[in-house]
């Protein structure tokens, strides 16, 4: 059956802090004891129901170290929505939040949609580090949805990535597809297009990678626009 959406989702945040355990979690139940630390740009996908449309997620797990940021700056474009993973037994994890949130303004759209996600909950009550009220301070200051979760236990991480989902078709739902289309157009140079969707992006970053779609609309005369 074919999706309705496809949206692309970024999940990112420091090194470690189990970013793809959480994607992992989300996509397919699996945790694995043993993950290692993601080299460059993965994406995995699931395909849920919301509000009665068939939407893709198309999420993908950026690396956290410090060298490959320049690589995976140019993967927030076509974003419609953000996972920013912080752990909640490392402070500085969540000291850096910050610093993700703004790169997130520089390079994607500024309508992303981003939740802010405190992972490793199941060990927050022998060592916590990041209050969470403190969490929910900034993220609120920030203009950020919050949750705290466990990829470990599973806890919250359904709940978590289908709120994303669900903020992000309201704003699609909500968004006049055809001036979206046109505005985006024009910021590449070529004005007067009459797409009326919103369009997948084809982005390559080294001769042997060539990513597939990025965030889509399907089937434009089918959506429920408000």
């Amino acid at each position: 059956m074919e999706e309705d959406y496809v949206f692309k989702i970024v999940v990112i945040g420091d090194s470690a802090v189990g970013k793809t355990q959480l994607l992992g979690r989300f996509t397919r139940d699996e945790f694995f004891l043993d993950s290692k630390s993601t080299i460059g740009i993965e994406f995995q996908t699931r395909t849920v129901d919301i509000a009665r449309r068939r939407v893709k997620a198309q999420i993908w797990d950026t690396a956290g170290q410090e060298r490959y940021r320049a690589v995976t700056s140019a993967y927030y474009r076509g974003a419609l929505g953000a996972m920013l993973v912080y752990d909640v037994t490392r402070r500085h994890t969540f000291e850096h939040a910050a610093r993700w949130v703004d790169e997130l303004r520089a390079h994607a759209d500024k309508s992303i949609v981003v939740m802010l996600i405190g992972n490793k909950a199941d060990l927050a009550a022998a060592g916590r580090a990041v209050p969470a009220d403190e969490a929910a301070a900034f993220a609120e200051e920030q203009g950020l949805f919050f949750s705290e979760a466990s990829a470990l236990s599973g806890e919250n991480v359904e709940r978590a990535f289908l709120r994303l989902l669900e903020e992000i078709h309201a704003n699609v739902s909500r968004r006049p597809l055809g001036v979206a289309a046109d505005e985006e157009a024009s910021a590449d140079g070529h004005g007067g297009a009459d797409v009326l969707m919103l369009k997948g992006t084809k982005l390559s970053l080294a001769e042997e990678m060539s990513i597939m779609e990025t965030s889509a609309l399907r089937r434009a005369s089918s959506c429920s626009c408000s």
